[in-house]
């Protein structure tokens, strides 16, 4: 099973050297970190191992400004690699990124003395111990990316740490958090990210989360290399037909239809560093959102966010304001709106307590707090839909059968509507009646589709073709000179209209039932 190893340290401590030394790519692909000679964003590149151990490597930048983009690039590593340079020692980023890698419950990893060529033997030596105390129990290999000097060394701590790391779950659902999306010619838009769980393959069915937009995978990358199919702990490309660039953005998630649910709340056992203020940043994945810290006893919060997350159990989240304040353990990715402190120790003590659906014994099972909160958005949606169609899509997620019959609206194919509610045209009646007055024997061209099938159904027009409108009068006349084996061009002369026209209304004819082709004419159907 494929791993991700995260880089870790402060700036200019040799990262992305280190890793060009190690893998032969340059993870730096923005045009201004070659100018300035620093990481600004997130690198990748693929690394394999003596023992056939396959590593995708993220690189993350160093620099105080991009903490940011170091979490979202850890976010989903199963390693650290934390490099320190051996003349200068651990600084003020190695620490803040020590401390997010253990926020996020990642463990196992290799300390890298960088620069080891550039120092004596004395100040290696206490570089050494210094990092031995920085990361007890962790490996400690000095390098140089100049001379190559413990680079086997490297790979081969490397090798022995990824054999310790628990494997990834690939018969879960699909979760991939996006770091990047971007468009390629003759390719279209491409999303990025670590797969966390389940496999993805050419022709998968997926939503973007938490806008629930549904999209199709044309094809699948591992590190630049078409595969059929992408497992769990692999960094992964997917292109996806039909998705505009500015549809997608880091911080976004690719789900198996069904298996996640936005929310705009967690509920989390908290892992402070220091004082965690009201107001933080909360980190989850790759997204980034503004949170409120409601306090539950001294150990837990619900986490209020001004945008939807879409987290699991046991997920791990991070909190800054300037700097890193602390984190969390997820407990509830989708809770009630609460601040109950039995409810976050039964939660830590792993007893069931449902709010959003979940499936108990074979059956779905939700509480009354989430059935009216559904039913709340759902009505603010109709009150939005258009008066011509007061209706809106069923939730696809997997629960809907069960849920549906408990909302109240009443099912009508593939929407649900108030009960009893009709089509209307409102406010549109002006419109309606100004395109009336313009219909007669000609087609005349109707932009809106919807409004032109309602007025259809009022018999106040009859389509005809493709976005053309006649008068149900005009309808009428040209029937009513319908004879067996007309031709187009009879038919035609009769009207005093073009052969478009002539055409349009045959088709139509024919669509209704009332004529059928017969070589050149139109028979009437005999009734």
């Amino acid at each position: 099973m494929p791993l991700t190893v995260g880089t870790a340290g402060h700036i200019d401590h040799g990262k992305t050297a280190l890793v060009e030394a190690l893998t032969g790519k340059n993870t730096d692909r923005l045009p201004e970190e070659h100018e300035r000679g620093i990481s600004i964003d997130l690198g990748y590149a693929p690394l394999e191992l003596p023992d056939g151990t396959s590593l995708s490597v993220v690189d993350v930048p160093g620099h105080e400004r991009f903490v940011r983009t170091m979490v979202a690039g850890a976010s989903g590593i199963d390693l650290f690699l934390l490099v320190i340079d051996a003349g200068e020692g651990a600084r003020q980023q190695t620490h803040e990124h020590l401390a997010i890698l253990r926020l996020l419950g990642i463990e196992h990893g290799v300390v890298a003395l960088t620069k080891a060529d550039a120092v004596d033997e004395e100040t290696l030596e206490l570089a050494r111990a210094e990092a031995e105390e920085l990361v007890p129990g962790a490996a400690v290999v000095t390098t140089s990316a100049r001379t190559g000097a413990g680079l086997d060394e490297l790979r081969a701590a490397l090798a022995e740490v990824a054999g310790r790391v628990a494997r990834h779950h690939a018969d879960g659902p699909v979760r991939l958090h996006v770091d990047r999306a971007f468009t390629l010619h003759g390719i279209g838009t491409v999303a990025t990210g670590t797969l966390w769980s389940g496999t993805v393959g050419e022709g998968d069915e997926l939503r973007v989360e938490p806008r629930g937009q549904a999209v199709r995978v044309r094809s699948v990358q591992v590190h630049d290399r078409p595969v059929e199919r992408a497992k769990a702990g692999q960094r992964v490309a997917v292109s996806l037909p039909g998705v505009e660039r500015q549809e997608l953005r880091r911080g976004d998630v690719l789900v198996t239809p069904g298996s996640a649910r936005p929310s705009f709340r967690l509920d989390v056992a908290l892992e402070p560093l220091g004082e965690i203020p009201p107001r933080v940043t909360l980190h989850h994945g790759t997204a980034e959102t503004a949170a409120r810290v409601v306090r539950v006893g001294d150990r837990f919060a619900q986490l209020r966010l001004s945008r939807p997350v879409v987290a699991a159990r046991g997920d791990r989240v991070v909190l800054r304001t300037e700097t890193t304040v602390g984190g969390g353990v997820v407990l509830d990715p989708a809770p009630p709106r609460h601040a109950g402190l039995a409810r976050f120790e039964a939660l830590e003590r792993g007893e069931i307590l449902v709010h959003a659906p979940v499936r108990v014994d074979g059956e779905w099972q939700w509480s009354e707090e989430w059935l009216d909160e559904l039913r709340a958005d759902l009505e603010r949606a109709i009150d939005a839909a258009d008066p011509l169609d007061p209706g809106v899509p069923v939730p696809t997620a997997e629960w809907a059968k069960a849920v549906v019959p408990h909302l109240g609206l009443e099912l009508r194919g593939a929407k649900l509507y108030r009960p009893g509610a009709s089509a209307e045209l409102g406010e549109r009646e002006t419109e309606a009646a100004a395109l009336e007055t313009r219909l007669g024997v000609e087609p005349v061209r109707v932009e809106d589709a919807q409004l032109a099938r309602f007025l259809e159904e009022q018999g106040r027009l009859v389509r005809v073709g493709d976005g053309y409108a006649i008068s149900p009068d005009a309808y009428e006349r040209a029937r009513a000179i319908l004879v067996d084996g007309i031709t187009l061009a009879q038919l035609r002369d009769a009207l005093g209209v073009g052969r478009k026209t002539a055409q349009l209304y045959l088709e139509r004819f024919d669509a209704d039932g009332v004529t059928r082709r017969v070589g050149d004419a139109r028979v009437l159907r005999r009734r």
